[in-house]
């Protein structure tokens, strides 16, 4: 895997986010947006996702977390490069909790695919963390949860969704807020209006409400 982008913290390095893209992306596509919703005692990290062949761009490689098989909510998926994604997701976590700062001081969030592995894997890891981060995305193997959740239910998640993504259906947004919401006590979907697979200013602000409310100095 190529090395992430890291934005140092410009202060006392207290509290960490790691922000995964999404498909066919690399670090660096969201490393200046989250530089500018976070303060000034956060590092970020964003790493780039490995390249693989990808089934649904008709097995072309690209950067992905894990292969993506179908374009249905009920179609097959790749658990075995999900748990693969997430086991890396884990190590990451370890890496920081080694320099010194504890997994309740980092943020997990991710666009499209990468909030997808946001959300698995903070549900699948047993420590708590700050809070959760998933812009336009799913939760995969969801007919797994919420036996597969053994951590982070009570974590704060901000979940966004623009209502004509053509992409990640916004119903695959709802269908994934009501599900967490059966197991998970802080969590909250937003839609945002006309909005594409893409971010806008609105979603932006949130999430950088949302970074100040879970990592305060």
């Amino acid at each position: 895997m190529a090395s992430p982008v890291i934005i140092s913290a410009t202060a006392k390095h207290t509290a960490t986010i790691i922000f995964f893209h999404g498909l066919g992306d690399t670090g660096h596509g969201w490393a200046s947006s989250m530089a500018a919703v976070r303060s000034s005692h956060i590092k970020v990290i964003c790493p780039t996702a490995p390249t693989m062949p990808v089934t649904l761009n008709a097995g072309f490689r690209m950067p992905s977390w894990f292969d993506l098989r179908s374009l249905d909510s009920t179609g097959p998926e790749d658990e075995e490069g999900i748990r693969r994604a997430a086991a890396m997701v884990h190590s990451l976590i370890a890496e920081e909790v080694a320099a010194g700062i504890p997994t309740k001081r980092i943020v997990l969030g991710g666009f499209s695919q990468g909030g997808a592995l946001a959300m698995f894997s903070s549900l699948t890891f047993p420590e708590p963390i700050a809070g959760i981060i998933a812009m336009s995305s799913w939760l995969p193997l969801h007919n797994k949860f919420p036996a597969e959740a053994i951590g982070n239910k009570d974590t704060p998640l901000l979940q966004c969704h623009g209502n004509c993504d053509p992409i990640v259906p916004y119903r695959w947004g709802q269908m994934t807020a009501s599900l967490l919401k059966q197991f998970m006590t802080q969590a909250e979907f937003k839609t945002y209006n006309g909005m594409m697979h893409t971010s806008c200013e609105e979603e932006m602000h949130d999430v950088k409400r949302f970074i100040e409310k879970v990592l305060k100095p």
